[in-house]
């Protein structure tokens, strides 16, 4: 694990991660504020509907605070799904580099098996978290519950998301983790997106991570 990530934290000083890190970034803020000004809008407009128009203000105050308390599940979703768009990109970069036989032999899926994979993953990680809303709500209390319980939900959902991206392009006899790795590599991940300003860059540093482990446990030496 600690191997994975060391060299996937590598790779951000290769040029074509770097200009995918930045796509990633830049499209994940600009879909997040496109979605609180939506956001925004529409309360203002329920507010007024309802006779409470006071210029935007209590607006403003809602949207404030939907975002933040749903900042953290909003901005996983938003920013693993821009990655699922650029996954093969990264994915080819790192294999390119480190595994050329892994690359030559493994097949891109296309972009509807892409796009359809990316559906199912905001699915589940839309579902999955409202179904565990009710708990997030119970240890808010607690101060440290509901966010461990968030982690450990979004740790399992990203493990296997990343395993799937593996597992489209090589198949599952060569590209699962088994369930052990898979978590913990979700954990690593989940907990990133959790930490200010590292959440940017973890989406792409964890696909990057995935590769290596799903290549790199034996199976094939990395080159230059």
């Amino acid at each position: 694990m600690f191997r994975a990530f060391s060299l996937a934290f590598a790779s951000l000083a290769d040029k074509r991660v770097m200009l995918l890190l930045a796509k990633v970034m830049a499209l994940t803020l600009l879909l997040f504020a496109a979605l609180g000004v939506a956001l925004w809008y529409a309360l203002d407009w329920g507010f007024v509907r309802l006779g409470l128009d006071d210029q935007g203000l209590l607006s403003a105050i809602a949207t404030g605070a939907v975002l933040l308390l749903g900042g953290l599940l909003l901005f996983r979703l938003i920013a693993v799904a821009i990655t699922w768009m650029y996954s093969d990109d990264i994915i080819d970069a790192v294999e390119a580099r480190h595994y050329p036989f892994e690359a030559a032999r493994g097949k891109r899926p296309s972009h509807g098996q892409a796009a359809a994979m990316a559906l199912r993953s905001a699915g589940r990680a839309l579902g999955y978290n409202l179904l565990a809303l009710p708990v997030y709500l119970m240890l808010l209390v607690t101060g440290i519950g509901a966010p461990l319980v968030f982690l450990g939900v979004n740790a399992l959902l990203l493990g296997r998301d990343l395993e799937d991206m593996l597992v489209a392009r090589h198949g599952p006899q060569t590209a699962t983790f088994g369930k052990q790795r898979r978590l913990l590599l979700g954990l690593v991940g989940a907990g990133g997106m959790m930490v200010p300003l590292l959440q940017f860059i973890v989406p792409v540093v964890a696909t990057a991570a995935a590769v290596h482990m799903a290549h790199g446990n034996g199976r094939k030496g990395i080159s230059g």
